[in-house]
């Protein structure tokens, strides 16, 4: 019987030991999509406790909270204390076994603070008490926790109306961890609500500079604000969406749909979907003309608990896998870019598992020869971040594209604890290539160029793809 947690955890053979051990484990970390908060890098924020650090914003255990009977305010509410949330996340952890959560808890509680022990509520307090006391000191500060994971760069997620202050303020420093803003357009395209719409476009306004009266103005205030952050160091934009918006549409139709909504009137569903299909068109070439990675998250249906997301607002919990159909929408919207020959780098990030072999083989029809992976299958993205579910995606790229091309792995987390997903997945990717030679499915013969198959998925790829 293996040990929990233990060095070879994950690793079931010798090879895939040997690959982590010898090849993956300790490469530098580029986390290339997150939503840390550039605020507390710049001001080295310290933690005052372990509840802070780790239940503070963290949709993933709150889910996992309420499905174990746990009230709401020892989840989002403001009147409980860091110690009595924490006392419920401890409650709950041993029912999230086999659930990811367990496994992140542990690995985040070893690698950062040396514990081995299994969090309980009979090791609740003692857990608390080391770790809190850890977290007040320098070493455990923002930074101190980024230097201890060995990370090279990370990309925030940032709206084009942000001053990018931290971002700025670090640079100047020389601050020896590259902490570089991704553009995130989606408010510019949500004319979903004319209010909210109109009240956007007034701080973009005033962001870039330019009035803004028609879709000209619109385009040419984001232009702006675009060359700002690629002045800043931006290399990515980045875009949640529900699906790929490829309607047909003439620049009189788009212009007429703006004044529309600008002076705040309801559009149409049609509108709504030309619209946005102008937008994200528009801020592709924008993306081309500077050489960035565009990267599409797509495939979730947000705020599905009504009374819940008005006590507790968003990014709280109540978002969940959709089921659009995406594929004719995807390969027009890519086929529109390649056209003109102004199809950037570009990752697709898929919700749903059953878009798996869809999106492996939506990348190969895009393909260039210009760029190795120029178009990316990107890793399991959150409700499929998780064991099964990235062996998943590893999967089909290696079936219907080149695993080895691959630009890895990323935490798409708002916490500084959150850098052993990178760890896990490293395993997980040595352990499938290590099954597949103990089970002489691959060469033994190429050890050689495995482990360095495994070097490039778990850092060079991504350190060449993105040229930090």
């Amino acid at each position: 019987m293996k040990q929990f947690l233990d060095d070879n955890f994950v690793l079931q053979n010798e090879t895939a030991e040997y690959l982590y051990h010898q090849h993956a484990k300790h490469l530098p970390i580029i986390d290339y999509h997150c939503h840390l908060d550039p605020k507390q890098i710049a001001e080295d924020y310290r933690f005052d406790n372990l509840g802070e650090i780790w239940l503070g914003g963290d949709h993933y255990k709150w889910r996992a909270m309420r499905a174990n009977g746990i009230a709401e305010r020892f989840c989002t509410g403001k009147e409980t204390s860091d110690w009595e949330k924490f006392e419920k996340w401890a409650e709950t952890v041993p029912y999230t076994m086999r659930n990811p959560l367990y496994h992140w808890t542990h690995l985040e509680l070893k690698t950062a603070f040396g514990i081995t022990k299994i969090l309980k509520p009979e090791t609740a307090k003692q857990i608390f008490d080391e770790c809190t006391a850890k977290l007040r000191t320098p070493e455990f500060s923002a930074r101190g926790l980024m230097k201890h994971y060995n990370v090279e760069a990370v990309c925030t997620t940032d709206d084009p109306i942000d001053s990018l202050q931290y971002h700025i303020a670090l640079k100047n420093e020389g601050f020896s961890i590259k902490v570089l803003p991704t553009w995130r357009p989606d408010k510019a395209m949500a004319v979903d609500n004319p209010e909210s719409f109109r009240a956007y476009m007034e701080k973009l306004s005033e962001a870039s500079g330019i009035t803004i009266s028609n879709y000209g103005d619109m385009i040419d205030a984001l232009h702006n604000r675009h060359d700002f952050f690629a002045s800043v160091g931006c290399k990515l934009s980045d875009h949640g969406i529900e699906e790929f918006y490829a309607e047909d549409y003439t620049q009189a139709e788009i212009d007429n749909i703006f004044n529309k909504v600008y002076g705040g009137k309801e559009l149409t569903q049609e509108e709504i979907v030309k619209f946005k299909s102008a937008v994200l068109f528009d801020g592709s070439i924008m993306d081309w003309e500077k050489g960035w990675t565009q990267q599409f998250h797509y495939g979730v249906i947000r705020n599905n608990n009504t009374r819940l997301f008005k006590q507790a607002g968003p990014d709280t919990g109540f978002d969940s896998i959709g089921d659009f159909t995406v594929a004719k929408s995807m390969a027009k919207f890519l086929n529109r870019l390649d056209t003109d020959n102004k199809l950037t780098k570009t990752i697709i990030y898929n919700l749903n598992p059953r878009d798996n072999d869809l999106v492996a083989t939506m990348i190969g029809n895009f393909q260039d020869g210009t760029i190795a992976g120029k178009i990316q299958f990107g890793s399991g993205w959150w409700f499929l971040d998780q064991k099964m579910g990235m062996e998943a995606q590893m999967n089909s790229l290696s079936n219907l594209g080149l695993l080895s091309r691959f630009v890895g792995m990323l935490t798409d987390s708002r916490s500084f604890l959150s850098y052993p997903r990178h760890e896990y997945f490293r395993r997980i990717l040595c352990n499938l290539i290590g099954t597949d030679v103990e089970q002489g499915l691959l060469p033994a013969s190429e050890l050689d160029f495995l482990g360095k198959l495994v070097e490039n998925v778990s850092y060079y790829n991504a350190k060449e793809f993105f040229k930090f």
